[in-house]
């Protein structure tokens, strides 16, 4: 495995591309957690992961508008149904296996962090949250505000959020529960139920969309500020539509070409 990654932003996670992760994905088998110092452990889905997408993801991928960025991808699933029903989508992800996993699903990813540059900034329909990555970088605002940047102004987030009312910031590492405890780098995550979501959003210039459950998933979507643009989209956008399916295509080949080298 490769152990040279491009400079980043706030919130690498560099765990996730630890073995743990990777053997799991390989597998398709947990056990997986996320361990808190003082011992509290968050089952990781592996087995719902690796897996073709179920009904409850579905209620969400039903919702996407334009082409569809998935945030924190895993090992695809999500990026596979939507090329499957006609969607462009591009997956990202710290973890070189969640990256060639997704590759051998037919999807397109690239190994890169929401905080890296990615290609499309500021044209992306929809943006994608599930699986807990609401968590990514333990800064939920900041995670919000770097979402924002990637979307056409009027985007769609669509997140999924913790069915408990809860808002936490924590430190965790990665454990699959062997004994002994091999002691593994720390990262910042955080856990949101969809009231705190929903601050945060207000705090940030989001617009509630919908919520929504799903086989004891809770999820909500959101709308990005019609009005905003960043330096990477053009205050003429008035074809923005015809924009985003031209311009796609040609960007994307050129970035995976890139993260292939």
């Amino acid at each position: 495995m490769s152990t040279t990654l491009p400079p980043i932003g706030p919130g690498r996670a560099t765990a996730w591309a630890a073995d743990p992760y990777a053997n799991a994905l390989l597998t398709g088998r947990g056990p997986l957690f996320l361990r808190r110092a003082d011992g509290w452990l968050l089952p990781l889905d592996i087995e719902r992961w690796c897996a073709d997408a179920d009904a409850a993801d579905l209620s969400a991928l039903r919702r996407c508008e334009g082409p569809v960025v998935d945030i924190g991808c895993g090992p695809g699933r999500l990026v596979a149904a939507l090329a499957a029903h006609g969607h462009r989508a591009l997956g990202i992800d710290v973890s070189e296996a969640a990256v060639a996993h997704t590759r051998c699903l037919g999807g397109s990813a690239l190994r890169r962090s929401v905080f890296d540059q990615l290609p499309d900034e500021g044209r992306w329909g929809t943006a994608l949250l599930l699986d807990g990555n609401l968590g990514i970088g333990g800064d939920p605002g900041a995670l919000l505000r770097r979402t924002a940047a990637l979307l056409a102004p009027g985007g769609l987030l669509l997140a999924e959020t913790a069915p408990e009312d809860v808002d936490e910031r924590v430190q965790v590492r990665l454990d699959d529960g062997r004994e002994p405890v091999v002691a593994g780098a720390h990262f910042p995550w955080a856990r949101l139920g969809t009231p705190a979501l929903l601050r945060y959003a207000r705090l940030h210039g989001w617009q509630p969309a919908d919520q929504w459950e799903a086989d004891g998933r809770s999820f909500v979507s959101l709308r990005a500020d019609r009005t905003a643009r960043t330096t990477s989209h053009s205050a003429d956008s008035a074809n923005s539509a015809a924009v985003i399916r031209s311009q796609f295509s040609r960007n994307l080949s050129g970035d995976i070409a890139e993260a292939g080298s």
